[in-house]
C-alpha cells in the first residue's frame, strides 16, 4: 500500500495510472508530473488521475462520499448520452439539443455532456428529471442572467462543474416539467440551485455566484444530499437547509457539506440550518459579514476540521443563533478539530451530545487534517481544464 498521508491507496492503482498516463500521448511529461504531483481530496482522487477521464465519465458516479452515497443508480448499460449543441431555450417546447431536453424531456439515466463553451440564458427555472447527470467537465458553461436550476420531487441526479450565477427572481408560469410534461409552478426567488421533496443529490465543482436570493436551498423535505467542491462567493444569502421554522418534515434531513471554499465576500449562510442534521466538514472559510454558520429550531450540526479565517473587520463568531428561538435551548452545534484565523471563534451549544454523522461504508470518507484544507480545496468550483487539458 502506498500512503499519501490520508489515505492508503493500493499500489495497482498507482501502477495503473503510470501505465495510463505512459501511454497516453498527448499528455506532456509536465502535465504528467502536475497530475501525479496534485494533493487531492478522496472525491477528485478517485478519477482525476486517470488521463482518460473523458473517455470514462462515468466513473465520477462511484467517487460520490457523504450522505448522498454512491450515485452508481445514474450508470449502466441503459444509461442515455445526450450533448447539449444549442445554448438557447424554450421553457415549454425544447428542441433537441437544447439543455432543457436532456434535462427535462427525456426520461430514464442520462449523461449530459456540452458539445464546446457555451453561455445559457434559461427562460424559466429548469426542472431536472431523476437519475440525470448533467456534467459540465472539460468546457466553459456558464448559466446565468435569467432562471436557473430546480430539483423537485426528484431523485438521483448529479450537477458538476457549472458556473451558476446572476439568477433572477422568476413570475408563476408554464415550464417543461421533470416528468416530461408542461406544468405550472409558482413564482422562485432566484436561486442558483434550489431542492424542493428532493433526494440523493450530488452538487460537486460547481461555481455560484451573485443571485438574487441564495445560492442553494435544500428545503421541504429534502435529504440524502452531498455538497463539495463547490466555490461560492460574491453572495449575501449562501446555503439554506430547510425550508421555514415550521416545516417539521425537515427534521429528517441529512446534508453533507464538504471541500467547498465559501468567499470571498458572502454575507451569511454557510450553512443556515432549521430541524435537521449536516456534517460540515474540510471546508474553507474566507472570511464572513454576519457569521458564517447558523440556525433555528433545534438543529444539529458537526463542523469538524474546518478552516475559519475571520474578516479583518467585523464579526470575529462563526456562528449565529436566532434570537428569541424556544427551542434554542435543544441546539447542538458542534466543533471538533477546526482551526481559526484572525481571532474566529466558535460558540458551541450543547455540542457534546452531537451525533456521529452514523454514515454507511459507502457515504463513508476521512476527515484530515485542517492544515491540509488550502490544498484540498484549491480546486474547488467550475473547473478551468479544456477539452484536452489535465482537470
Amino acid at each position: 500500500m502506498v500512503s499519501n498521508g490520508t489515505n492508503s491507496v493500493p499500489w495497482s492503482f498507482v501502477f495503473a495510472i503510470l501505465i495510463a498516463i505512459v501511454f497516453t500521448p498527448k499528455f506532456s511529461f509536465a502535465k504528467q508530473s502536475k497530475l501525479m504531483g496534485m494533493k487531492m481530496n478522496t472525491i477528485d482522487r478517485c478519477w482525476r488521475p486517470n488521463p482518460e477521464w473523458r473517455k470514462h465519465r462515468q466513473q465520477l458516479a462511484t467517487c460520490s462520499v457523504g450522505y448522498v452515497g454512491k450515485m452508481t443508480n445514474n450508470i449502466g448499460n441503459d444509461l442515455i448520452h445526450y450533448k447539449v449543441i444549442d445554448p438557447n431555450d424554450d421553457p415549454i417546447n425544447p428542441k433537441p439539443g437544447m439543455l432543457r431536453y436532456g434535462a427535462s424531456v427525456i426520461q430514464g439515466k442520462v449523461w449530459i455532456t456540452f458539445q464546446k463553451d457555451m453561455n445559457i440564458k434559461l427562460m424559466k427555472p429548469l426542472l431536472i428529471s431523476s437519475f440525470t447527470t448533467i456534467d459540465g467537465r472539460g468546457v466553459n458553461v456558464h448559466i446565468a442572467d435569467n432562471a436557473c436550476l430546480m430539483i423537485s420531487k426528484a431523485t438521483n441526479i448529479i450537477i458538476h462543474s457549472l458556473r451558476i450565477h446572476h439568477c433572477k427572481a422568476q413570475a408563476p408560469g408554464k415550464v417543461m416539467g421533470p416528468n416530461g410534461k408542461v406544468i405550472h409552478i409558482g413564482p422562485v426567488d432566484g436561486d442558483a440551485i434550489r431542492l424542493v421533496t428532493a433526494s440523493k443529490i450530488w452538487i460537486d465543482h460547481n461555481t455560484l455566484y451573485e443571485c438574487e436570493d441564495g445560492l442553494l436551498d435544500v428545503t421541504r423535505g429534502s435529504t440524502n444530499v452531498t455538497i463539495s467542491n463547490n466555490w461560492f462567493r460574491e453572495q449575501d444569502k449562501v446555503m439554506l437547509l430547510g425550508h421555514d421554522d415550521g416545516y417539521l418534515r425537515d427534521i429528517n434531513m441529512k446534508v453533507t457539506v464538504v471541500y467547498n471554499h465559501f468567499g470571498p465576500n458572502c454575507n451569511q449562510r454557510m450553512p443556515r440550518i432549521r430541524h435537521g442534521y449536516a456534517h460540515v466538514a474540510n471546508n474553507l472559510y474566507l472570511g464572513w459579514m454576519q457569521y458564517a454558520i447558523g440556525g433555528s429550531m433545534g438543529p444539529s450540526l458537526k463542523s469538524e476540521s474546518n478552516l475559519f479565517i475571520a474578516p479583518k473587520v467585523g464579526s470575529k463568531e462563526v456562528i449565529w443563533r436566532k434570537i428569541g428561538n424556544t427551542n434554542g435551548d435543544k441546539w447542538e452545534f458542534y466543533s471538533v478539530r477546526d482551526a481559526f484565523e484572525n481571532g474566529a471563534s466558535f460558540m458551541v451549544t450543547k455540542g457534546g451530545r452531537v451525533l456521529k454523522p452514523n454514515y454507511s461504508k459507502e457515504q463513508s470518507f476521512e476527515v484530515v487534517d485542517v492544515k491540509s484544507i488550502r490544498s484540498l480545496t484549491r480546486s474547488s468550483g467550475a473547473f478551468k481544464c479544456s477539452s484536452t487539458s489535465i482537470c
